[in-house]
């Protein structure tokens, strides 16, 4: 007998939902499937019971999880994974009679999150969102660890290490909140900086899958992951891009959004959002070809309200139109934009846009400049840009990207045509 660690086996899921009607419980338990195989399992069934409200000890009703319990012997599922959060007595209830391990939709995000970060950030982000949900969750467990702990009958050992497990807890939380703390301080001295020097800033947002790294890469050749999975990329990535007008403009990406995110994660995930609140233009990539992409626009739109987006300029940027069956519905204006970033269509028009939505900082122009004037190509090259330079008999004709604070005493130097 042998292990092969090169490639883990999928687990056995079944997915299980308690439909109160507070959500659709068919599009969630969808995209818990989703995620489910994005953590590298493999669903064998799907469970929704329909009641008025969640059963306190045990979410779903005890006579339905007995039900649940004799389904997973011949689907051999070695875990059941509940579309809503759990308290820990919950989880420890619900274990006791499927026999099986039981875990949240939030733990599974968190699983996922914990396997995709790489920077030293992302993380810190991870565990520091996994620490605070877990805290609360360990009450649950007091009778379980006083078995562990050895002592029959009594509760003190299990009780003795839950106060132990806490107090660990919360040092932990305190210092991964200290550390992002410093990292903050360093990402905000960078954004000033970039402000300071005048650095265009676009930020591609959107719910996650609908194809923003694979937008990145295309737009930038910037080698970021790009899977079809949920949560291919956690980390902020940024990378340069030249519009159409001569401009630079720096692309970030950022984490992707689902629906019902977890309090917690976007509390732990807001620095990597943070970057679309100080942008100068908010990129919202939609999935064309997905059904869901009203609503998912919906969940994008309402976040970004909630970090104080609603003044930055914004396109919509309709993704996958290779793929998408109803393109004709959606129509192009000055906020939106149909592409394909896999196929690379219409980047010409997504440029365009975004250099009209940005602040205009500098302005492309063709001059003739006496060369009495020569001084003033010197001045345009300190914040601006040449991009030709020819010297004719009355000056010199430039085509230069001229900073806006230059654009006025430039007016005069204008090149007319046959000049």
């Amino acid at each position: 007998m042998y292990e092969n660690k090169t490639e883990e086996l999928p687990v056995k899921t079944v997915l299980a939902c308690v439909d109160t009607g507070e959500f659709d419980a068919e599009t969630s338990i969808n995209e818990l499937a989703e995620l489910a195989e994005t953590a590298n399992a493999e669903v064998v069934g799907t469970v929704i019971q329909k009641k008025t409200s969640y059963d306190p000890a045990t979410c779903m009703g005890a006579g339905r999880l007995q039900e649940l319990k004799e389904q997973l012997e011949p689907l051999e599922a070695e875990l059941v994974v509940f579309d809503h959060e759990l308290t820990g007595i919950q989880v420890r209830n619900i274990e006791e009679i499927l026999d099986v391990r039981v875990i949240d939709r939030t733990t599974l995000i968190l699983d996922i999150f914990a396997q995709r970060a790489r920077t030293k950030e992302g993380k810190l982000q991870v565990e520091l969102a996994q620490q605070k949900y877990r805290l609360p969750r360990l009450t649950g467990m007091g009778t379980a660890l006083s078995r562990l702990g050895g002592g029959i009958g009594t509760r003190g050992p299990g009780e003795t290490k839950l106060e132990t497990d806490k107090r660990h807890i919360r040092r932990r939380i305190s210092y991964l909140e200290s550390e992002l703390e410093e990292l903050k301080k360093h990402r905000n001295f960078s954004r000033s900086r970039r402000k300071k020097d005048g650095v265009l800033c676009a930020a591609i947002v959107g719910y996650t899958n609908v194809g923003k790294s694979t937008l990145l890469n295309a737009l930038t050749d910037a080698g970021v992951l790009a899977e079809n999975k949920l949560f291919a990329t956690l980390d902020i990535t940024s990378r340069s891009v030249e519009l159409p007008d001569g401009r630079t403009v720096m692309l970030i990406d950022t984490v992707g959004l689902i629906r019902r995110l977890p309090h917690n994660l976007v509390e732990a995930f807001k620095s990597t959002l943070e970057e679309a609140a100080a942008a100068d233009v908010i990129l919202n990539v939609q999935d064309l070809s997905s059904p869901e992409r009203i609503q998912q626009a919906e969940v994008t739109e309402k976040l970004l309200a909630e970090l104080g987006c609603d003044d930055i300029p914004k396109i919509n940027v309709m993704n996958k139109l290779d793929a998408a069956i109803d393109a004709d519905t959606v129509f192009e204006d000055d906020s939106t934009v149909l592409i394909s970033a896999k196929e690379r269509i219409g980047f010409d028009k997504l440029l365009d846009c975004i250099a009209a939505k940005l602040p205009e900082t500098a302005k492309r122009m063709k001059l003739l400049v006496p060369y009495d004037r020569t001084a003033f190509i010197g001045k345009i090259r300190e914040d601006g840009r040449i991009f030709s330079e020819e010297y004719t008999e009355n000056g010199t004709l430039i085509d230069a990207l001229v900073d806006i604070k230059l654009v006025k005493e430039a007016q005069e130097m204008i090149c007319n045509s046959g000049e």
